[in-house]
């Protein structure tokens, strides 16, 4: 059971996938290899379970999902790498708390790669630079004692439609890109290449599986 299978599903609708989440979710069991989906979205904002309608300043025209991750409200668009941990945490011994940190841990370790300091914060979930701006978000459901939902690192994207809320809630806070961290163009697959290998390693699994199949539970 160490072995996570790995799928690039390319680039998606946000509602298509957050419903095969949940129905594989709710149907794997003791047996299911766990799973990281590897995505990029279509333009959409996400509001978490606690998501407050004031904190989508002007929306325009991109649409707004109610979703059932926790947080507040953040943007998905081309350009940033969405990561969905299917992860049976009971089976793991992990905690929610835990498998945040090691999230965390493992956005850090791409980011020096890049030899980009970065790190999480206490009071606000995700991954920071040194100069506060957010280059990555969480978000996650635990259900029946599996995880889903996940991470989001802003690689090469229009950041734009981030000004258009008060990311993850609060207002005014600055949020950046690894393009703009570098002052240049990044190569996207080398980072998704990069983040799973890290995620492979903070979460202790022995081996990766890449797997090109979509996923049954998705459309298409």
């Amino acid at each position: 059971m160490d072995t996570l299978i790995v799928r690039d599903l390319g680039l998606q609708a946000y509602q298509p996938v957050w419903q095969a989440m949940r129905d594989f979710t709710d149907n794997r069991d003791q047996t299911t290899l766990d799973e990281v989906w590897l995505l990029q979205h279509e333009r959409v904002f996400t509001q978490g379970q606690a998501g407050k309608a004031e904190h989508v300043l002007q929306a325009g025209d991109i649409p707004i999902v109610q979703s059932d991750r926790g947080g507040q409200v953040t943007y998905h668009g081309p350009g940033q790498w969405v990561a969905y941990l299917l992860i049976d945490i009971k089976r793991r011994k992990t905690g929610v708390r835990e498998l945040v940190t090691r999230m965390e841990n493992a956005i850090v370790a791409v980011l020096s790669h890049y030899d980009i300091a970065a790190h999480p914060r206490a009071d606000a979930p995700g991954v920071y630079l040194d100069n506060n701006a957010k280059i990555a978000q969480l978000g996650l459901r635990v259900r029946k004692g599996c995880s889903f939902h996940g991470l989001s690192l802003n690689v090469d994207m229009d950041m734009e439609p981030f000004q258009r809320i008060n990311p993850c809630g609060y207002a005014g806070m600055a949020v950046s890109s690894l393009r703009e961290a570098l002052g240049h163009k990044p190569d996207m697959q080398a980072v998704r290449d990069q983040l799973v290998s890290e995620i492979v390693s903070q979460l202790g699994y022995t081996a990766s599986q890449f797997n090109p199949d979509r996923p049954e539970c998705l459309p298409g």
